[in-house]
């Protein structure tokens, strides 16, 4: 049995919502350099700024986008963890506090219905997960809204099969054009129940952009989706192009007999994502 302070974990939160604040992810940018190598015009212009804002944000120190997000954070807390401290949530909430107080990072949490802000961007959307071990794993994901508004949730019918799935992909991200800011990063969870499925999107937004679903199925699917995608000429910033998403991750979990949830979670162009484990 080992023992963790919630301190601990409360400055892994601070040390990630810091660094997100401020990076994109590597195969973001990764992802970014080689579209805009195959754009030209308007398109190449988009994608070229969006490359130098972030080269100046990561320089100055300065938040790479002005909506610094809605904190995510993704907890597998070991089975053979004992934590100690203040609670688990207070302990996420608190370095969440401090990162976007010490970060100048814009407060955007609020009531849902008097939309009074809370004043320090918490409490923060905490996900926890018990696995087998003595690790904690935290994965921070910074949601900004202008893309999170664009997801929806779909109950397909079993019949519809992979073809309704993709469907639902690429009308989502059609329907969605310019506004959750191009080129988009597409996580899409397919199976569970109609809360679970949308777990499973956002789950699938924490992948390295470029990789592949370890399903061969799931794979042809993800690569068939994104093709679709960009064949909608959206393009970066809504300027046309060949780019209008960077990549499709896919995640599924089993399902009941007489459905077929599908949820897609959009990610704008500003993908940051940050992981440590203790």
């Amino acid at each position: 049995m080992r023992t963790i302070d919630t301190q601990e974990i409360s400055d892994a939160v601070y040390r990630m919502a810091t660094r997100a604040g401020l990076n994109l992810t590597e195969s973001c940018r990764t992802a970014l350099t080689c579209a805009a190598n195959g754009e030209t015009g308007a398109a190449k212009f988009a994608l070229d700024t969006i490359l130098q804002n972030a080269e100046i944000a990561k320089r100055e120190r300065m938040p790479i986008c002005q909506d610094t997000g809605m904190a995510v954070v993704l907890l597998e807390l070991g089975q053979d963890v004992h934590l100690s401290g203040m609670p688990l949530a207070e302990a996420v909430n608190d370095g969440v506090r401090r990162a976007y107080r010490d970060g100048c990072f814009r407060k955007s949490i609020c009531d849902p219905l008097t939309r009074e802000n809370t004043g320090d961007n918490t409490p923060a959307h905490l996900h926890v997960e018990i696995i087998s071990g003595e690790e904690v794993n935290l994965t921070f994901l910074p949601k900004g809204f202008g893309s999170e508004n664009m997801s929806r949730l779909f109950m397909l019918t079993p019949a519809e099969g992979k073809e309704g799935i993709v469907n639902a992909v690429v009308e989502t991200v059609k329907a969605a054009g310019s506004r959750p800011c191009p080129p988009v990063y597409v996580g899409v969870g397919v199976g569970g129940c109609f809360d679970s499925c949308a777990f499973l999107a956002k789950m699938a937004l924490t992948r390295e952009v470029g990789t592949s679903n370890p399903r061969a199925d799931i794979a042809e699917l993800e690569r068939e989706t994104l093709e679709r995608i960009n064949a909608l000429g959206i393009g970066p910033q809504g300027f046309h192009g060949r780019t209008t998403a960077l990549g499709v991750s896919i995640e599924a979990a089993p399902t009941h007999i007489a459905g077929l949830p599908v949820a897609v979670n959009i990610q704008c162009h500003c993908i940051r994502c940050e992981k440590e484990t203790l």
